[in-house]
């Protein structure tokens, strides 16, 4: 039980229902789509498509999506890979002929086709109970009547508004500055995206004017995308990945994700026995650390599109595991391990929704970096994701640029089942923190016995290549310890990720945990 003299959050429980997610607004519609008799399902979507307007810096239309979920009644856990793929006439023998190493990150080459609309219709259609109409039309209302702008979203938008050009400044920005906490934000662009989605489907936006409107931004540009490549957008559903850790199974989302390193990660942390530690102490951080250096090498080098790939049975692998935590010097850190050409993404939202029959939605969404690529269709302001800055350019690897291929992705949602249950759906958000974020989480959890609610807020840290990045709860005295140890520490401007989970306990009460760190909630009723 927390210390109720510090200040901090008390988990929400509620019997009927349940959302968490990073801003209120989101959680509040969530909550209502469900008082009128939508699903888990319907609830998300409309809570996922909001965060796009409540925190476009993080997501939007032009963005993809990842979702784990069940059906009510139902323990099997399915998946659905919401990420789009780069357009056919991709070249990367073009941008080595410039002498690029990397995907430049606000370039047309960096712009993949966006998946989650699609991703969105096909769920509401074939798992949601109200229909599209129902569902987009908090969307729409909010879009039009606009949202104050958040305080987190504030600090997020004033760091990443340089990103934004051309078109998406006039879309973005208020009289041309950067909103200001308490600001209206409206996207009237957006509101009528929205209405023709609603009223149309799918097609209303991968066809026809909208989609014109963002091809049109990426030619003036030099992009290479074509309606063709937009019209034939299409989702795929997948079978999760998943491994034991604590007598719990962690299930996530398979590659073109970065789940599976999640898995990895788990594996080779269970050749050490982490429970004997203290939870914030410099030993722990430490062997956490120099297991994600390893885990995070194996990423880099095999995940990706997965008609490209054939090496995902590796981050289940225990042998292997065993094998890379011998590489583990508890007394020293190695150098950052091999690592590649990937961008690393910062910026994604998530969304968690339980409802009374039980079905669980996990839900992320993102247009990878802080306002993606910067460019926004001219019309509607449809801001496009630069997740193609998640490929490679080096030859023969299996997350090469190439045409029609979906980039290796970093936003992974999760969920947790025990004794053949579903217990947990959660996300972390944070980029490549991510793995090293689900991994901590379910440490904090079983190994060391923290509430809910204390496992999101501890503090954290992540060796992000030959960088360990320690946010400011790390008392002085670990910082210089590790700092001993041989690690490169660096505070970071922002802290790392934020965290949603509501846990479906044995006596049905559900109980749900929001990141302070975000400016969300739990909710439910």
């Amino acid at each position: 039980m927390r210390d109720f003299h510090v200040p901090g959050r008390s988990e929400v429980l509620s019997t009927e229902g349940m959302c968490a997610t990073s801003h209120p607004l989101a959680a509040q519609v969530a909550i209502s789509i469900l008082e009128q008799g939508g699903n888990a399902m319907d609830a998300a979507i409309a809570g996922a498509v909001l965060l796009g307007l409540c925190e476009p810096q993080m997501t939007g239309l032009g963005g993809d999506c990842f979702v784990l979920f069940n059906r009510a009644g139902e323990t099997k856990i399915r998946a659905l890979n919401g990420s789009g793929r780069a357009p056919a006439m991709a070249n990367a023998d073009a941008l080595r002929s410039q002498g690029l190493h990397a995907v430049p990150l606000t370039s047309p080459e960096a712009v993949t086709i966006p998946g989650a609309v699609d991703a969105f219709c096909h769920l509401a259609e074939t798992e949601g109970r109200i229909g599209l109409d129902s569902v987009l039309s908090p969307a729409i209302h909010y879009a039009d009547t606009g949202v104050p702008v958040a305080p987190r979203v504030a600090l997020d938008w004033n760091i990443g508004a340089a990103t934004l050009q051309g078109s998406a400044r006039d879309h973005y920005l208020i009289d041309g500055k950067v909103p200001k906490t308490g600001q209206i934000f409206r996207s009237p662009g957006q509101a009528e995206v929205l209405r023709q989605i609603a009223q149309h489907g799918r097609d209303a936006f991968y066809t026809g004017d909208i989609a014109e409107d963002m091809v049109a931004a990426l030619s003036q540009l030099g992009g290479v995308h074509t309606i063709e490549d937009f019209r034939t957008t299409q989702c795929t559903v997948t079978l999760p990945v998943n491994s034991s850790y604590n007598g719990v199974e962690m299930y996530e989302h398979p590659p073109n994700g970065q789940g599976a390193t999640a898995l990895l990660l788990l594996n080779i942390l269970k050749n050490f026995d982490l429970s004997g530690m203290e939870p914030f102490s410099a030993e722990r951080i430490h062997i956490e650390a120099e297991a994600s250096k390893v885990a995070y090498d194996a990423r880099n080098r095999f995940i990706a599109d997965p008609d490209h790939a054939t090496q995902a049975e590796k981050f289940t692998d225990q042998a292997l595991a065993d094998q890379l935590a011998a590489l583990i010097d508890p007394k020293r850190a190695m150098p950052a391990a091999a690592p590649l050409t990937e961008a690393i993404h910062k910026d994604t939202v998530y969304i968690t929704v339980v409802d009374r029959d039980r079905m669980a939605v996990s839900l992320i969404y993102s247009i990878f970096h802080s306002f993606g690529s910067g460019i926004a269709s001219p019309k509607y302001g449809i801001l496009l994701q630069n997740r193609g800055a998640g490929f490679t350019l080096q030859a023969g690897h299996p997350n090469e640029m190439g045409p029609g291929k979906r980039p290796m992705h970093t936003i992974i949602p999760g969920m947790l089942k025990q004794n053949d249950r579903i217990t947990m759906p959660f996300g972390v958000m944070g980029g490549s923190f991510q793995p090293t974020g689900h991994a901590r989480l379910l440490s904090n959890l079983t190994d060391h016995g923290l509430g809910l609610q204390d496992s999101i807020d501890a503090p954290r840290a992540f060796a992000d290549g030959n960088v360990m990045k320690l946010e400011r709860g790390i008392p002085p005295s670990v910082v210089q310890q590790l700092s001993d140890l041989g690690h490169n520490v660096q505070i970071p401007e922002t802290p790392l990720g934020g965290a949603q989970a509501i846990r479906i306990r044995d006596d049905g009460v559900l109980e749900g945990a929001s990141d302070p760190r975000k400016d969300g909630c739990a909710l439910g009723y």
